[in-house]
């Protein structure tokens, strides 16, 4: 989520005014460093660890794996990892910068029928309550909703991003167990609504998960529900769903993230981390346009397919190879859509200049190329943008089969970007990096 600096410029002066009017609301104190809105727009791959991870190992990981969001715990005496020594304002720029999405959690207190907390000594359970009003819990939380923004606003976390309340599995049948944690849950969503931010609640599928859903659907208006939902569903599957805990109309289409498998050991580009591994879809989701207009002629770049083309044949083909080649800088002619001595003149001084050999025509191999030339960057499932359309057309021309142009790295996409992977010999990440990209442009289709 790189902003350009005007965009930069104005995004701060909109979220100063929310800010502002946040701070009149509630009477915090503004911060001097909050500037950044996340996690954004986006359909992708997220993971989670205890231990915010060094930013030689976010590096890694941005080029390797085909993640593009991170959870982060910033908040919350429960924490497990309480020091956060790589948790900083500047990591946290620094990711923004990088194009990682951030989902920033709090473990503060957790439900009061749960064994293993408190987890130390001086974190607390949620109050208590002896009448129905759950006034102490209710406190509790809008205590530790303020603990949560003072947080986000010291990490340059700007009010519009999500902050995620991690509420973990207890004993739903325990009545005083299950108001109190949704009492308590009810009043830090308001809360921290009241700062400007979007709220977010983690939790098992089978208990706070289910009990939102069910109090949205039995109960409206009785809680103030959070804007979006982490649903803890260990099932294996990359999705959004979770049946019989989580209807299909509830925070859909675009405000859940799912945990489909728990802690386990991961390696991309040699680096190993702990995680637990998520897929979500927020905001409008990750969204793009194919863009496949070329040339002042406006030639249709995005093509069923980009067969092997010979001189002398006339076709739609033809006129979006002089267009592709002129703009390489190797074709002048006009685009005639006829596949004539000029069209073969550029059409060898792009193939002498990539290192294939010389021939009366075009192939597969150097479609592919050609298709993908030019300063890409690393892109995986939820990227948009220019380096999506051309990996979009490159890998229809080196597989073989046919893609629906969308501009947006989707499930469709990813398919085909693991079969290539396959075909040429690279793991199947679906990740296409800077070794990725330069195998494409070596026209390498297997």
């Amino acid at each position: 989520m790189r902003l350009l600096p005007r965009a930069r410029s104005a995004l701060r002066g909109t979220l100063a005014v929310g800010v502002a009017t946040a701070v009149a609301t509630v009477g915090l104190a503004a911060p001097a460093t909050a500037e950044y809105v996340t996690p954004g727009n986006f359909t992708g791959y997220a993971f989670d660890q205890c231990l915010t991870p060094t930013q030689a190992k976010m590096d890694t990981w941005m080029e390797h794996s085909p993640f593009s969001a991170v959870g982060i715990y910033i908040s919350g005496d429960s924490r497990a990892c309480r020091s956060q020594p790589n948790l900083t304002a500047t990591w946290v720029k620094n990711q923004i910068a990088k194009g990682w999405r951030l989902l920033p959690i709090t473990l503060g207190p957790q439900a009061n029928c749960l064994s293993r907390f408190p987890r130390y000594k001086d974190d607390k359970v949620i109050a208590r309550s002896s009448t129905n009003t759950y006034a102490a819990a209710r406190k509790q939380a809008r205590e530790e909703a303020v603990k949560t923004v003072v947080a986000a606003r010291k990490l340059g976390i700007a009010a519009g991003s999500t902050l995620w309340y991690d509420l973990e599995g207890f004993d739903s049948t325990n009545k005083v167990c299950r108001e109190s944690a949704m009492w308590f849950l009810s009043a830090y969503n308001k809360k921290i609504k009241a700062y400007g931010y979007v709220t977010g609640v983690y939790s098992s599928a089978g208990s706070g998960i289910k009990l939102l859903d069910d109090a949205r659907v039995n109960e409206p208006g009785k809680y103030t529900l959070p804007d979006r939902l982490w649903v803890a569903r260990w099932d294996g599957n990359a999705n959004l769903l979770a049946p019989g805990y989580l209807r299909t109309d509830g925070w859909m289409p675009h405000a859940r993230v799912k945990q489909y498998r728990g802690g386990h050991n991961e390696t991309w580009g040699g680096v190993t981390i702990n995680i637990d591994s998520n897929f979500l879809s927020l905001g409008t989701g990750s969204t793009g346009t194919p863009g496949g207009v070329m040339c002042k002629e406006k030639v249709q770049a995005n093509l069923a397919s980009y067969p092997v083309l010979r001189t002398n044949t006339n076709s739609d083909a033809v006129r979006a190879l002089q267009c592709l080649l002129r703009k390489a800088g190797h074709y002048r002619g006009p685009v005639s859509g006829r596949f004539d001595a000029n069209t073969l003149t550029a059409a060898n001084a792009f193939q002498r200049n990539n290192g294939f050999n010389k021939v009366s025509g075009f192939t597969r191999k150097q479609w592919t190329s050609l298709l993908s030339t030019g300063n890409n960057r690393t892109i995986k499932r939820g990227s948009t943008g220019v380096s999506v359309r051309k990996l979009q057309r490159a890998l229809t021309a080196a597989t073989g089969s046919s893609m629906t142009y969308t501009g947006v790295y989707d499930a469709g996409t990813e398919r085909m970007a693991k079969a290539w992977q396959k075909q040429v010999g690279l793991t199947q990440s679906g990740v296409i990096n800077k070794t990725a990209w330069t195998m494409l442009q070596q026209g390498r289709i297997r």
